[in-house]
């Protein structure tokens, strides 16, 4: 199975299903003497595993990170970094009566046409306990990129949405509720409403806002490797990510040029920054900010009609632990395929410069 690694300099390559014995990665081209906080990789774990809270799914797993390459007295050595979290809290008989049926919008119908095999116990590769491998790397490049600060939030689930520019937001107030919502009020709402969802059997999805500050200017690629387009690529390869946005986005289409355009002070910065932080795919040095959509997770407590693999049509009633909304155990994915795509950018810069 190809399309297991990411990244060029700093590299990740992950491993492992749902319901196995462990997942896990290997990161490779993390520069030496990083010392490492481990303190602050486990908490980024916590902010992803499941059982956190109310409104996300219930399956208790510590998600406890056991390093086995690559770290020696606390620091990294420059070889490859080898991790695995062991799953422990698997409830496998829950997905029995899917072993031959397809769930609707699930990666079943697809993995099975393609490789004529398919783990059905929670979706096996396909699913998104796949995220905490890069929950881990992103954590280590945040401490490599110590300077950036990198926050994401949720900003809308289903209708209800943040009416506030992220420069009028507290980034401290993100954890102070389970949505991971920085404004109090508007977080409230979101919970409430995800609870009444969750009532029906029924999921919904939201948006996730992430901000870079700090960011040096030079980093990206001209034409195909542009660092948008990495971000995004980034971004859409987590699981129920349906849209990426940067800067403006498609509110942009609808604004004149001489409007658009952000204007220049005397010190290279901008007096707006519809462009997102990023010209010509390279960062100009102000703060780059885009928006991630995810969908309502397909596994309902409802009802549905399907197929099976035979090509019959039954109905089908999930079961077991599952999150009515994706979206709060997501914000800290979004923040560490960010933090994995600019440490990317950040090596090969070093490489090109002697500031770096």
């Amino acid at each position: 199975m190809a399309g297991n690694s990411f990244g060029k300099l700093f590299k990740l390559t992950t491993f492992g299903e749902s319901h196995g014995v462990a997942i896990g990665g290997i990161i490779d081209g993390c520069p030496a003497g990083i010392k490492l906080d481990f303190d602050a990789i486990q908490t980024e774990m916590e902010r992803r595993k499941p059982g956190q809270s109310k409104i996300v799914t219930q399956r208790k797993e510590p998600d406890q990170v056991e390093f086995y390459s690559g770290i020696f007295e606390g620091k990294t050595t420059g070889t490859p970094i080898g991790f695995v979290i062991h799953n422990t809290n698997q409830k496998s008989k829950d997905y029995s009566h899917i072993k031959d049926v397809y769930r609707p919008s699930h990666a079943d119908y697809t993995y099975d046409k393609k490789y004529g095999v398919r783990d059905y116990r929670g979706g096996g590769r396909s699913s998104a306990r796949e995220t905490a491998s890069r929950v881990v790397a992103g954590a280590i490049a945040k401490q490599f990129l110590s300077s950036l600060k990198i926050n994401a939030f949720t900003s809308s689930v289903g209708d209800i949405a943040l009416d506030k520019p992220y420069q009028d937001l507290d980034f401290d107030q993100i954890e102070s509720n389970a949505i991971r919502c920085p404004d109090q009020e508007t977080a409230e709402k979101m919970i409430k409403r995800i609870n009444a969802i969750k009532k029906q059997g029924d999921t919904i999805g939201g948006v996730i806002t992430c901000v870079i500050q700090n960011v040096p200017e030079g980093l990206g690629e001209p034409v195909f490797d542009k660092l948008h387009a990495e971000l995004g690529k980034a971004m859409l390869s987590i699981n129920a990510v349906k849209g990426f946005e940067y800067g403006s986005g498609f509110e942009g289409s609808k604004m004149l040029g001489s409007v658009h355009n952000d204007k220049f002070n005397k010190d290279g910065s901008t007096q707006t920054n519809r462009s997102g932080g990023v010209q010509g795919g390279i960062s100009n040095g102000m703060d780059i900010y885009f928006n991630v959509a995810f969908k309502p997770v397909a596994t309902t407590l409802q009802k549905q009609d399907t197929i099976n693999s035979s090509g019959e049509a039954v109905e089908m009633q999930g079961k077991g632990r599952h999150d009515p909304c994706v979206v709060p155990r997501a914000v800290p994915i979004v923040e560490a395929m960010a933090a994995l795509v600019m440490a990317d950018y950040a090596l090969l810069r070093r490489q090109e410069s002697k500031d770096w």
